[in-house]
């Protein structure tokens, strides 16, 4: 198909050479070095998506004009007679960057959200942040897979799945589930392929992969990040951020991909709210910080890491405050799906209108059809029942769905975390992000064993960090930093210092299977007589 194709005619141009950006990031510094040429940079990353993709299945495609990107970026950087080390206005200079395939941005690679209704959807447009990324010296190498139409499509769907892209598959274990919907983001950047990657999320879709994948991964307030020329689910979540292999380096992406962009009206207040993210950063930040332990959203496999990682916080010098339970879990998660079934529907068709003539499928009940007739490919492992009920549904004026809005926002914000923070007399708040990862299963789909409190972050809109706390046999698991509306900063610098006293960065070893690690595979053997 085309995108293959292009993948192996990039790949092709690619010469060896050595990667120009630390790999392990054992020390948690950024991961690439603006000091470097971007073409050295670019190639770099493209090779290790040659080497390692086939294994791992991140990338959907590589953009053909990487390298010209790259040389580009250094020919205007020696027309400024800029010395080596100087970023200048550009912080991201020469650093690869994949891009979630639901991002548009400007060349032949169409944006699929992993569908095939929408392969000729070249649209040939920078989405704001790409553009924001580009002027900061980054290069877009290519596009990541991801859970079909962001994991929207059905309830029983396989995380890391698309018609267009096929299975993404964890680092750590190649029979394992990356989780999604930001598969291929978190999956890229976990093998090191790029040090930074773009994911998405609605709920859970960046620091669900983030965190089962070993890497950093960073939701920002809704409204920080413009979300104009990506293809929605939800206007009310849905919001663009950085996956990456340390904070650090999240911060500083964050810093580029913020600002108000006048078509997107949530970011009205981003150009006020937005800083320096990684300037603010403080290996001091926890001391004396009153920290909310969220015990009613811990547990799933995670209590060993989880243990350790709360002492962590302590060391340096936190104030923990148990909080054990919070009521209207199951309340929050019915009136949000109304909303998010009611969104779907009004936000795909609006984006749906703007793509080229190539693309026939104008709405979502188009979609739904083409689905249909193409059920052999796109319904051969799993159903569209949710597109089914989104499209049922009466628009952004129906009073049941006002409601379920109102009373998720509140549930989750002011009644939520909002309450939590004021009650316990603490500045933010901390979990298990996620189980391990699950195995993958054409059958059954998804078996999910747990999560945290993610969701009460994305309902509400509020920032949301995942960082590496340690493992569950061998399998990476994260720790949440949630905070209140526009404590974006003040949740990186938390995840930063912990971050750093921690240490917990994994190197993945793509492995066919857990169970021929080292740590297990001995207890599967018989026993000695």
């Amino acid at each position: 198909m085309r995108l293959a194709l292009l993948l192996s005619t990039a790949l092709a141009a690619a010469a060896p050479v050595a990667a120009s950006w630390a790999g392990a990031a054992a020390a948690a510094e950024p991961a690439f070095s603006s000091a470097v040429r971007a073409e050295a940079n670019t190639k770099a990353a493209l090779q290790r998506i040659k080497r390692l993709n086939p294994k791992v299945n991140a990338v959907i495609a590589v953009d053909p004009t990487a390298i010209a990107q790259a040389r580009a970026l250094d020919r205007a950087r020696k027309s400024r007679r800029e010395t080596p080390d100087a970023a200048g206005a550009q912080p991201l200079f020469g650093m690869p960057v994949l891009i979630k395939d639901n991002i548009e941005a400007i060349g032949p690679l169409p944006t699929t959200a992993g569908s095939l209704a929408l392969k000729d959807n070249v649209t040939n447009r920078d989405a704001p942040l790409v553009a924001r990324l580009r002027r900061a010296g980054a290069v877009i190498v290519g596009k990541t897979n991801l859970s079909e139409w962001a994991n929207i499509r059905s309830n029983s769907s396989i995380s890391g799945w698309s018609a267009v892209g096929g299975q993404t598959r964890n680092p750590f274990a190649l029979n394992r589930n990356p989780c999604g919907s930001s598969s291929g983001s978190g999956a890229a950047v976990a093998a090191g392929m790029v040090p930074a990657a773009i994911g998405t999320e609605t709920d859970g879709s960046i620091t669900c992969p983030a965190a089962i994948n070993g890497i950093v991964g960073f939701k920002p307030t809704v409204g920080l990040v413009s979300r104009t020329h990506v293809v929605p689910i939800s206007h009310s979540q849905d919001t663009a951020g950085p996956m990456t292999r340390s904070v650090r380096d999240a911060a500083l992406v964050l810093s580029v991909i913020a600002g108000s962009d006048p078509a997107d009206p949530a970011t009205a207040e981003a150009d006020r709210r937005r800083g320096d993210y990684a300037a603010g950063l403080s290996a001091d930040s926890l001391r004396g910080k009153r920290i909310g332990v969220m015990r009613f959203a811990a547990g799933f496999g995670t209590d060993a890491a989880f243990k350790e990682a709360l002492a962590t916080l302590r060391r340096e010098g936190a104030v923990l405050v148990d909080i054990a339970k919070f009521e209207g879990r199951d309340e929050i998660g019915k009136n949000e799906f109304i909303v998010l079934l009611t969104e779907l529907k009004a936000d795909l068709n609006g984006y749906l209108a703007t793509t080229p003539p190539s693309v026939r499928t104008r709405t979502l009940a188009d979609v739904i059809a083409f689905n249909q007739a193409n059920a052999a490919t796109e319904l051969a492992l799993f159903g569209q029942e949710t597109f089914v009920e989104a499209e049922a549904t009466k628009g952004l004026d129906d009073p049941d769905y006002k409601k379920a809005r109102a009373t998720s926002l509140r549930l989750a914000g002011p009644e939520g975390i909002d309450r939590m923070l004021k009650e316990h007399d603490v500045v933010a708040l901390v979990g298990p992000t996620m189980a391990a990862s699950w195995p993958i299963d054409a059958v059954h789909g998804d078996q999910i064993s747990g999560g945290g409190a993610g969701g009460l972050a994305a309902v509400a809109g509020y920032p949301h960090l995942t960082v590496p706390m340690g493992s569950v046999k061998g399998l990476p698991v994260g720790l949440s930093f949630i905070g209140p509306k526009w404590s974006d900063a003040a949740i990186l610098s938390l995840g930063y210092d912990f971050e750093q006293a921690s240490h917990k960065i994994m190197t993945p070893t793509l492995l066919p299977s857990i169970e021929e690690s080292p740590e297990i595979a001995p207890h599967l053997r018989p026993a000695a007589r």
